[in-house]
């Protein structure tokens, strides 16, 4: 054991705990497959979906959650259900509102804009919803986040959620600016892991697919 390590306190600080953060993103929807934006319609797991949420059962066995959250959203309670989660619902879990761009490809509405538009750069447009800000997307992430790490505290906690929700979210938890998000990817049926390295967040494993094993990381 190093010096540096040797000086570290043999429990964290309360604001450093030990447990997991475990990030599962839904499977695949036949907007997510055809790369439509899916914020607030409420679509289902297409069957190869539903292969990959059965498969993500099998990334985050062994951990040992103490709390379980998940998107209201169907495809999302239904990748809990098929990967053996007994998940409570958290409404703060849901999708960007993509406003009038809800159900659009990133082509359709470039080639409508005539510039390289993103979400992330240059926000949505009002439709039948409103839409959101990334900054009010990081908003709800961070009320996520105050229920959650007094939680790993004692034990790992699983987010059930959606691509760009959770990207954002753990850039929060990155203490990162929201637009960050823009620089990580996150597949349909993937899971990742937050967690505290010598008292800094950190990511402790990202989107390991079904094909890809993944065990609970030691900080």
């Amino acid at each position: 054991m190093d010096a540096a390590t040797d000086t570290l306190p043999d429990r964290p600080a309360p604001d450093h705990p030990q447990g997991k953060l475990v990030l599962l993103r839904h499977g695949e929807t036949e907007w997510s497959r055809t790369g439509r934006h899916t914020g607030l319609t409420d679509i289902p797991l297409t069957a190869h979906g539903e292969e990959l949420a059965r498969a993500a059962g099998e990334l985050v066995r062994g951990y040992d959650f103490r709390l379980i959250l998940s998107s209201p959203l169907q495809r999302a309670r239904r990748t809990a259900e098929l990967a053996g989660l007994d998940a409570e619902i958290d409404p703060l879990l849901m999708e960007w509102d993509y406003g009038g761009y809800e159900g659009r490809t990133t082509r359709d509405i470039r080639a409508e804009l005539g510039y390289d538009w993103t979400a992330f750069e240059h926000g949505v447009i009002r439709g039948k919803t409103p839409g959101e800000t990334v900054e009010e997307v990081a908003a709800r992430a961070s009320r996520v986040l105050t229920r959650v790490l007094p939680a790993m505290a004692s034990g790992d906690v699983a987010l059930v959620a959606h691509g760009h929700y959770l990207r954002i979210l753990a850039s929060v938890f990155l203490r990162q600016a929201p637009r960050f998000a823009a620089s990580i990817s996150l597949d349909a049926g993937s899971a990742s892991v937050l967690g505290f390295a010598r008292e800094q967040p950190a990511i402790l494993a990202w989107n390991h697919g079904p094909a890809l094993p993944m065990q609970p990381s030691e900080s």
